[in-house]
């Protein structure tokens, strides 16, 4: 694939072709879609639109690539993740600056992306080594049960635009590692850090041909194709909870393993007790750290009514003091991912001070020089608002802090759990005991005492509850999805049969 003297992991290379059986392809439709920098809304490159015929091509190669793969001893696997560490931090700025174009992340959170990304490859390096069988006595006698732990086959990797990097990481590099063969659609907002990069890496790190394959192209043209291709054994996916339970039901159909992380409706409370000055910090950066566009991120400010108001005031002039603009400039607050994203976050506002709630500040977009249309969203506090008002009972994935009173902790813990998802939350006690007490009360995947939701370790369980997912991942946990056990016996003594 020639670049032309340009970096091949660079916004402005060539990544017009899908990474198909070790092969740089052109789609088969022709088509190419327009990548658009979110702060300066201009076409920064251009990626293939992908069609149902380059799926099966991405299958196809992925079977056959899987079966040599399978082969491979586990240092060799070992060895191949390990080289995409390496890939990884040699190309460290450049990847940032890829996701500062692509889905306008400040570099700061570029930053913690590629080093969450990096542990989550030094975990999954692991895998090989711990990807082990046992024995089991028998009630036969001269009977031997030997279980294997064999790799499930083809992971189909659908990720998401708003941690493009990490997110994709923590279920492709366990999936080869273990001896899988992955075919991975990325986000249409993120085609090239959540698909593209990684087959650029995958090529440079020497991956065997089929075992990573990259198709970019529209979740509503290609997606259901993928979710219920007969070829797929594992559906890991990570998105919104309406459009993971139809990829769900997809996979299901052919009894494929799916693994889902969706949507979440997290909630930050703070007792009479709490530390403010903590509790505040927490919430700053859980509500406003990537224009709080993750599904980890606080959605709902509960908060003793003792300290309401200052919590109210506090968190206001915070959020005030925060600079917004173009990610490609030093600020907090960088752009939304596209319009209507943008526009659905600014109607919760609308629909919740329509309500009655109180505007403390933000609620409008940020005009920048020389942008038409911004799309950066003020961080917004709202005061005096209630659980069912639109901020507050939907996951607005934005940088809007709704804050919502209680008088008890029974209450507190009502209105955390008052909502269809489980995924992730945080309560602040100044009593840390009193604080996990709460924590077990509340029914969430994950939850995090004095501290804030955005928390992900590449070798700690995550998984959600209730409508926040299926099947879990980090660690062994999405070990488990990417694998099946076989009990294979051996009748070492002839035996015995009634007739």
């Amino acid at each position: 694939m020639a670049l032309e003297g340009r970096s091949k992991f660079s916004i402005d290379a060539d990544w017009s072709k899908h990474y198909i059986g070790g092969e740089w392809v052109a789609p088969e439709t022709g088509e190419l879609t327009p990548v658009e920098d979110p702060s300066t809304r201009e076409v920064v490159a251009e990626v293939p639109r992908g069609s149902e015929s380059d799926v099966d091509d991405a299958y196809e190669a992925a079977v056959a690539g899987q079966e040599e793969w399978e082969q491979h001893p586990p240092a060799a696997r070992e060895q191949a993740v390990q080289d995409l560490i390496q890939l990884v931090g040699e190309h460290q700025e450049e990847i940032i600056e890829l996701s500062t174009a692509e889905i306008g992340s400040i570099h700061g959170v570029g930053e913690t992306a590629v080093q969450i990304t990096q542990d989550h490859l030094a975990e999954a390096a692991t895998l090989p080594r711990r990807t082990k069988g046992e024995t089991a006595a028998s009630n036969i006698p001269g009977k031997e049960n030997l279980v294997y732990r064999q790799p499930e086959g083809v992971v189909t990797v659908i990720s998401p635009w708003n941690f493009p990097l990490n997110l994709t990481a923590r279920a492709l590099a366990p999936a080869i590692a273990a001896g899988n063969s992955v075919v991975l659609k990325p986000a249409t907002d993120a085609p090239i850090v959540g698909g593209l990069l990684w087959a650029r890496l995958a090529e440079a790190a020497g991956i065997p041909d089929g075992v990573i394959n990259v198709v970019t192209g529209k979740g509503s043209e290609i997606g259901d194709h993928l979710a219920s291709h007969p070829d797929s054994d594992v559906v890991a996916f990570t998105g919104s909870t309406e459009v993971g339970q139809h990829v769900a039901g997809l996979a299901a159909e052919n009894l494929s393993v799916p693994a889902m992380e969706l949507g979440g409706n997290n909630a930050h409370v703070v007792t009479a007790d709490a530390d403010l000055d903590q509790a505040i910090d927490a919430a700053v950066f859980g509500s406003f750290i990537h224009q709080g566009q993750v599904c980890i991120s606080i959605n709902r400010h509960i908060v003793h009514e003792n300290v309401y108001d200052e919590y109210v005031e506090r968190l206001t002039e915070r959020a005030e003091s925060l600079p917004a603009g173009s990610a490609h400039d030093e600020v907090v607050v960088g752009p939304i991912i596209n319009e209507s994203q943008r526009d659905e976050m600014l109607g919760y506002v609308e629909e919740t001070i329509d309500a009655g709630a109180t505007l403390e500040t933000g609620g409008s977009v940020v005009e920048l020089d020389g942008v038409e249309d911004s799309l950066v969203v003020a961080p917004t506090v709202i005061s005096d608002a209630t659980n069912d008002m639109a901020a507050s009972c939907n996951e607005h994935f934005g940088p809007i802090a709704p804050v919502i009173p209680f008088s008890d902790v029974d209450e507190a813990v009502e209105l955390a759990n008052d909502t269809e998802y489980g995924l992730t939350g945080s309560v602040h006690a100044g009593d840390i005991g009193a604080g996990l007490q709460i924590a077990k009360r509340i029914d969430s995947g994950n939850i995090h005492v004095n501290d804030q939701g955005i928390n992900d370790e590449a070798h700690v369980p995550f998984s959600g509850t209730k409508a926040s997912g299926l099947g879990g991942y980090n660690s062994d946990d999405f070990l488990d999805e990417v694998t099946e056990k076989k009990w294979i016996s051996l009748q070492h003594e002839p035996r015995e049969f009634p007739f």
